[in-house]
């Protein structure tokens, strides 16, 4: 018998580990198993073709809140091409269902609830019966599963990004998140997590290693040797785990002070700073605390935090929102704008009537309006988040947001701003882009020429084109000689890579661009 397990990713660069690791356990049991992977960039048709091809007798779907519609219409086609096959779901956004899910979609056979490592295994010993759900029990064998990608590697889409889970679980109760259905956490030791990172090394091509643990350090002390063990010679990758910064201490910060810069990154869902949101959502941690850690790594200069906000949280109005975004703003590298969904499962979902909440029936469920937000507001916010993340989370505008938030009060007011003047930037082609937000910031700054001598800075350390602004060459008379000795102390770059360009900052008239490492030195 023949089992294919489907996972739909929501890009390329994305790969699923859930399917990886069951199929690890099915081929341990002496199943025919394969590993089939596309993306929701992908024609229907051709994802459709790709499922018939396997010609196997059972197809496991992943099914999540991106892809859950696109799922269901693929399961019913390959229903009708192979109706003899078996088509079981499973996966977060299906493990909460009941029986009445079966009489909208009968082309499902069976849905597995849960952990699916040794439930999959059970449902190809012997088929239960149709139109049932399989309810599954922890599976304690994934301190075992090692990375799973030398034995189930990702096609050469993958973007140089693999995953890697050393932990299941969350020592938290979020109201809204998924992790609130379950307690406790189980973790493979620092030794053998170690001993599996070592591994990745030997993986050509993969520049970044992501955790996917709901929070890495809920264990300070394996926290703390598996980060010492990184910081060594033989680690060349990056590796980006998700924290709660209020739960590190002095030996976990002198670890993270004295990390390799870009060895490991850092992602912190604050989620929010009013105390009574988070009262609400049953979060314990402690915003201020967390931003205290946050701003104190970053004064290392050697790690890339993440933080996240989620908008549309309990008694969290727009104003309030913007509160949290002003504080946690200056203490991260990149703040992420999240919106808040009403899983099917979760506590907050059960108890939104109390909160005006209404929501999208479709997944991801997303909250449209509730008693703290109107739709026009969350609207709002949703352009706002479209502006940070075009301007903001590329990194293309980075030094002249830098210079103009130094004479801003609320860097929320500036985006917001930015967003009324450029309300839908992902239409801009780049140069179009930067146009926009060159007449925006000429608008709000004081000195236009420092602006343009920023963005200047910006363009050509991600541009190859000439520059888009109506301003003289900026070139630098001497730039061949310059070229030359920065190649000569950075022997991965190219010369063709490197610009010097006479840009008046910081009281120097010459600054040596590295296009390939998107860095600059002033001389």
């Amino acid at each position: 018998m023949k089992v294919t397990l489907f996972a739909l990713n929501s890009s390329y660069v994305h790969t699923n580990l859930a399917v990886r690791c069951i199929a690890k356990n099915l081929s341990r049991h002496g199943y025919d198993v394969s590993v089939l992977e596309r993306s929701l960039k992908e024609r229907t048709r051709d994802i459709l073709q790709a499922l018939v091809s396997e010609n196997a007798d059972v197809y496991g779907f992943s099914v999540y809140i991106w892809n859950r519609m696109e799922m269901l219409a693929l399961a019913a086609d390959l229903h009708a091409v192979r109706p003899d096959a078996k088509i079981v779901f499973g996966g977060p956004e299906i493990s909460f269902e009941d029986e009445s899910f079966f009489a909208a979609n009968p082309f499902v056979d069976n849905i597995i609830a849960g952990e699916g490592e040794e439930a999959f295994v059970s449902f190809c010993d012997v088929f239960p019966e149709r139109h049932t759900i399989v309810m599954s029990l922890p599976y304690e064998g994934f301190t075992d599963g090692g990375i799973l990608y030398d034995e189930y590697p990702p096609d050469s889409h993958s973007g140089g990004i693999l995953y890697y889970e050393s932990s299941r679980g969350c020592p938290y109760s979020c109201a809204y998140c998924l992790s609130s259905a379950t307690r406790g956490v189980r973790a493979k030791d620092a030794e053998t997590t170690v001993a599996d990172l070592s591994r990745f090394e030997e993986i050509d091509g993969v520049r970044v290693i992501k955790f996917v643990d709901r929070t890495f350090n809920f264990d300070r002390r394996r926290a703390d040797r598996i980060w010492r063990a990184i910081a060594g010679e033989q680690f060349t990758k990056t590796y980006h785990f998700e924290i709660c910064a209020d739960l590190l201490d002095e030996e976990n910060f002198k670890t993270l002070e004295a990390m390799p810069k870009g060895r490991i990154q850092l992602e912190c869902g604050v989620q929010s700073t009013n105390h009574e949101t988070l009262a609400a959502i049953g979060r314990t941690s402690d915003s201020e605390k967390i931003i205290e850690a946050l701003t104190r790594i970053r004064s290392f200069g050697n790690i890339h935090l993440h933080a996240d906000l989620i908008a549309g949280l309990p008694h969290e109005n727009f104003a309030r929102f913007a509160e949290s975004f002003d504080a946690l703003y200056p203490a991260c590298d990149l703040l992420q704008m999240g919106f808040l969904k009403l899983l099917p499962g979760t506590n907050l979902r059960s108890r939104c009537a109390d909160m005006g909440y209404r929501y999208s029936s479709n997944a991801p469920y997303e909250v449209l309006c509730s008693d703290a937000l109107s739709y026009e507001e969350l609207y709002h916010l949703h352009v706002i988040d479209d502006v940070l993340d075009r301007f903001h989370g590329s990194g293309h505008f980075a030094t002249a947001i830098s210079y103009l938030l130094k004479g801003q009060n609320s860097p929320f007011s500036f985006y917001k701003g930015l967003a009324e003047k450029i309300p839908h930037p992902r239409s801009l082609s780049q140069r179009e882009a930067f146009l926009a937000f060159r007449e925006y910031a000429h608008s709000v700054a004081q000195d236009k020429t420092l602006v343009d001598t920023y963005l200047t800075l910006d363009w050509y350390l991600w541009e190859n084109a000439s520059l888009p602004f109506p301003i003289p060459d900026a070139r630098h008379p001497e730039e061949n000689a310059l070229r030359r000795d920065w190649c000569a102390r950075h022997k991965d770059t190219p010369l063709s890579a490197v610009v010097v360009c006479s840009l008046n900052i910081e009281n120097s008239t010459a600054v040596v661009i590295d296009r390939k490492h998107h860095a600059y030195e002033i001389l």
